[in-house]
């Protein structure tokens, strides 16, 4: 049993489909409370998306099976929360 509780990645995807049917998509797997998807760059043929997903019980293949079966990639896990609680960034001296 997976105990993520939040995944931050950075998606590369076509323009279709859009980000509200990807977000519905998602929002739609087991242990998924919520989606968030951000556009930050447009190209021709593609769009860069911060997706932040969150829940209880977040299976990361499962997520990664929608965006592939949707013609993205994921570039990069930028976050992952794990346990019984979710703990936010705290800034140090290095932000």
């Amino acid at each position: 049993m997976s105990n993520i509780r939040r995944l931050v990645l950075d998606v590369l995807k076509p323009h279709e489909p859009s980000i509200i049917d990807l977000a519905q998509q998602l929002s739609k797997l087991e242990g998924i409370d919520g989606v968030n998807i951000s556009i930050y760059e447009i190209d021709r043929k593609v769009e860069n998306a911060k997706v932040t997903i969150q829940g209880k019980n977040v299976i990361y293949d499962q997520v990664l099976r929608v965006i592939q079966d949707n013609g993205g990639a994921v570039h990069s896990i930028d976050e992952a929360v794990a346990g019984t609680i979710i703990l936010d960034d705290v800034p140090t001296l290095q932000d």
